[in-house]
């Protein structure tokens, strides 16, 4: 290699060099125009994945909880599942505060499932985390089980009255939703804070 002439470029090859470079041009320019030609269709498209007015209607309700009396329970429905309310009496507050945490095969204290100064005020989704049967305990009259919360007749799940599972094979307590009290007696479930 050291005896060989350097060999220059031929005009063939200096003639395609800026052909080349032509063509890059335009195939950037081509995958840019393409790009953003995409985003407003993917805008559109992600825009329609959006809960539409109706479903986010339906995401939240209203509760009125001046008419239950203490002691007592309500269902109503929150997204097509049950929905307990429950005004808890003195006796049952102190019931659930005096449960050892560690105990429970769900530990959760009282005050981590309500909100702070409304520890009277139980809001579970009346949804057994067992196999989805609906607990009793809610009606007037209603079996609330060996703990005095709620019991399942589908498998013998039994809950306090924090609706913790304390007997049976569930294996959660019962799921407390996102609420807020809007007033001292009207309390918007599936709002967040």
């Amino acid at each position: 290699m050291a005896g060989q002439a350097a060999v220059s470029p031929t005009e063939t090859e200096i003639a395609a060099e800026p052909e080349l470079r032509r063509r890059d041009v335009i195939n950037i320019a081509a995958v840019a125009f393409a790009g953003v030609g995409i985003i407003p269709i993917a805008g559109v498209a992600i825009n329609q994945m959006n809960p539409s007015a109706d479903v986010l209607a339906a995401a939240t309700t209203e509760v009125d909880i001046s008419k239950i009396a203490e002691g007592q329970a309500i269902k109503t429905i929150w997204q097509k599942q049950p929905l307990f309310v429950r005004h808890l009496t003195s006796k049952e507050v102190a019931e659930a505060n005096a449960v050892p945490v560690a105990t429970l095969r769900d530990p959760q204290t009282l005050a981590e499932r309500t909100k702070p100064g409304k520890e009277k005020w139980l809001i579970t989704l009346g949804v057994c985390t067992h196999l989805g049967c609906v607990p009793l305990g809610a009606g007037e009259g209603e079996i609330k089980g060996e703990f005095g919360g709620y019991f399942c007749p589908c498998h013998g799940s039994a809950y306090d009255t924090a609706a913790r599972i304390r007997k049976g094979p569930a294996p959660k307590n019962l799921h407390v939703p996102d609420y807020v009290f809007r007033t001292e007696t009207l309390v918007e479930v599936g709002a967040k804070a």
